[in-house]
C-alpha cells in the first residue's frame, strides 16, 4: 500500500475508483468503504486526508491517494478545523476512472471527481453535509463561538460551503442514500431522488455472544455535539443509574467534567478495541440511543449482542429498529430519555434476544456487497444521459 498526495496518478485510468471523505478511524462511514474495497479490491481510493493505521487492512491495503490537506499542519487530527479550505481541497484533487467512480460521502466526497470524466459516478451518501445544512447551530452556534464569530464568520463561510455542494450535484449520476431519512433530506436539499441500501453491519462478532446483562446503561458514540450524549449523562444521574460511554470525540473534556460536577456514576472509557467493545454490549442493560443518526450501525450491533435499546424516534433509527427491538421516546430533551428508560425499566423481559438477533441479520456486510453490486450493475447497463458536469 502506497499513500501520496494528487500528483502521481496512473498511466491509464483505472476501471473503478473509491472517494471517501477522510481516513482518520473505522466509524459508520468507513465500514461501508471496507465494504466497497471487498466489491472492488483493485480500486484506489482518493481521500482529504489519511492518518496511517488509521484503517483497516482491508482499505489499507489500497492505493490511497491523498489531497493537500494532507501536508497542513496537524492535518491528522484538526482537520475538521480546515473546513472551510474544503471545496479549494476537493477541486484540486478530483478521482477519474474509465468505468466507474464510487464515492461515500458525508462532506465533500461527492465533489471530488473529474468533470466529463466519462465515468458514471455513485454517491452513497451518508448525508449532505450536515455542518452546513442541518447542525449550524450545533457546531457554529452563537451558544459556542459567540455572536461575532457565529453569525459574521462561520455563518458567510458555511453559505458558501452550500452553494458549492449543491453547485457540484450534477457530478453525480445516482444518489445512493443510507436510510429513508436520508433519501428524504437528499430531496430537499438536492432535489434528487434517492436509492436507499442500508449500510453494512458486522455483526457475526456479537451474534454469538452469551449475553449476561448488569445493572448498568451504555452509549457507544463519538463525542459531538449532535450525538445528544449530554442527555443521557443528565438522565442517568437523575435516575441514580450506572452509565458507561465509550467514544472519543472533540465533547470527551466537557462530557467527562460534566459528569464529575454532577457526581454521576459515569464511566467515560474513551475508545475500546472490538472485543471489549463487544463484551460491554454483552453485559449492558441496554444502549442509550438520543441523538438523530442518518442511520445507526451502533444500535444494531447492539441487539445483535442481545442488547435492548433505548432511542429518540426520530431519524435513520427507524429504518433499523423496530419495537421488538427498542423502546422509542418522542421528545429530544433530558426528560424525554428519562421517560423512555422508565418505561423500558417497567418490561425489560419484552426483548428477546433471538428475536433482536434475527433482524439485526438483516444487515449483513454481504447483504450490503450484493445490493450494491446490483444497483451498480444496473446503472452500468443503462446509456449514459450526459457528462458530469
Amino acid at each position: 500500500m502506497t499513500s501520496q498526495p494528487s500528483g502521481g496518478m496512473f498511466a491509464t485510468k483505472p476501471r473503478i475508483a473509491l472517494v471517501h471523505d477522510w481516513l482518520t478511524g473505522m466509524r459508520g462511514g468507513e465500514k461501508v468503504l471496507a465494504a466497497l474495497c471487498q466489491l472492488y479490491p483493485d480500486a484506489p481510493i482518493w481521500t482529504l486526508v489519511y492518518v496511517r493505521g488509521s484503517a483497516s487492512p482491508t482499505i489499507a491495503r489500497h492505493l490511497i491517494h491523498t489531497s493537500l490537506l494532507q501536508t497542513m499542519p496537524r492535518s491528522g487530527t484538526l482537520y475538521r478545523q480546515y473546513l472551510p479550505l474544503f471545496p479549494l481541497f476537493a477541486e484540486l484533487h478530483k478521482a477519474d476512472a474509465s468505468q466507474l467512480i464510487v464515492s461515500t460521502s458525508h462532506a465533500v466526497a461527492k465533489s471530488m471527481v473529474k468533470r466529463h470524466s466519462g465515468a458514471r459516478h455513485i454517491c452513497y451518501i451518508h448525508t449532505p453535509m450536515r455542518y452546513a445544512w442541518d447542525l449550524f447551530e450545533e457546531y457554529f452556534g452563537v451558544e459556542r463561538h459567540g455572536w461575532f464569530l457565529s453569525r459574521c464568520v462561520y455563518r458567510p463561510i458555511l453559505s458558501l460551503i452550500q452553494r458549492y455542494d449543491r453547485a457540484t450535484i450534477g457530478r453525480v449520476d445516482l444518489f445512493v442514500a443510507n436510510s429513508s431519512f436520508i433519501a428524504e433530506r437528499v430531496k430537499r436539499i438536492y432535489h434528487r431522488d434517492a436509492v436507499v441500501l442500508p449500510p453494512p453491519v458486522a455483526i457475526d462478532r456479537f451474534i454469538a455472544l452469551e449475553r449476561a446483562p448488569e445493572d448498568w446503561y451504555l452509549v457507544v458514540s463519538a463525542l459531538v455535539p449532535y450525538k445528544r450524549v449530554a442527555d443521557a449523562i443528565h438522565a442517568c444521574h437523575h435516575l441514580g443509574r450506572r452509565l458507561k460511554v465509550i467514544g472519543k470525540g472533540p465533547e470527551f473534556d466537557s462530557l467527562s467534567q460534566l459528569a464529575n460536577s454532577l457526581g454521576a456514576p459515569i464511566e467515560m472509557l474513551g475508545a475500546l478495541d472490538d472485543e471489549a467493545l463487544a463484551d460491554h454490549y454483552r453485559r449492558a442493560k441496554a444502549l442509550l440511543f438520543p441523538g438523530i443518526e442518518d442511520f445507526g450501525i451502533v444500535p444494531l450491533e447492539a441487539i445483535a449482542a442481545g442488547c435492548p435499546v433505548i432511542a429518540y424516534a426520530h431519524g435513520g433509527i427507524l429504518d433499523s429498529m423496530t419495537s421488538d427491538t427498542a423502546v422509542f421516546y418522542h421528545q429530544q430533551t433530558t426528560e424525554g430519555l428519562v421517560d423512555g428508560i422508565t418505561r423500558f425499566e417497567q418490561k425489560p423481559e419484552a426483548f428477546q434476544t433471538d428475536v433482536m438477533r434475527a433482524h439485526a441479520s438483516k444487515f449483513t456486510e454481504q447483504a450490503f456487497i450484493i445490493a450494491f453490486a446490483k444497483i451498480a450493475n444496473d446503472l452500468l447497463s443503462q446509456p449514459a444521459t450526459g457528462a458530469l458536469t
